[in-house]
């Protein structure tokens, strides 16, 4: 693999747990059912507008593993942020805490529609 390709393949979801979905995708897997949606945005960000259902567990907060540690590991999480970036941090660090089924939001909520 030449250094670019894994350059630009590091850019996208880093462990298989990790799938991106398009904002249809997205949203026709979160509508109509009870799953585990995280919003990894701020407080602020998130008062100013997220997905219906979504929980707030602010990335960059210091409780951030300790609350996701509350979540059900055996089922699928949600998670999205304001362009793709934090929430694709967040996917990674969920896998590697034993997170199987995490599906990331490509875009952030800005693509979302």
């Amino acid at each position: 693999m030449s250094f670019l390709s894994a350059l630009f393949t590091s850019k996208s979801q880093d462990s298989k747990s990790v799938v991106g979905l398009s904002s249809k995708e997205f949203k026709t897997q979160i509508e109509h059912k009870k799953v585990q949606l995280i919003d990894v945005r701020t407080p602020r960000e998130f008062k100013s507008g997220c997905i219906k259902k979504a929980k707030n567990i602010d990335f960059f907060s210091g409780t951030f593993n300790k609350e996701c540690l509350k979540l059900d590991k055996e089922k699928p999480v949600y998670v999205y942020c304001r362009s793709g970036n934090r929430s694709r941090k967040a996917a990674n660090k969920l896998a590697k805490m034993g997170f199987t089924k995490i599906y990331d939001l490509n875009g952030g909520i800005l693509r979302y529609s």
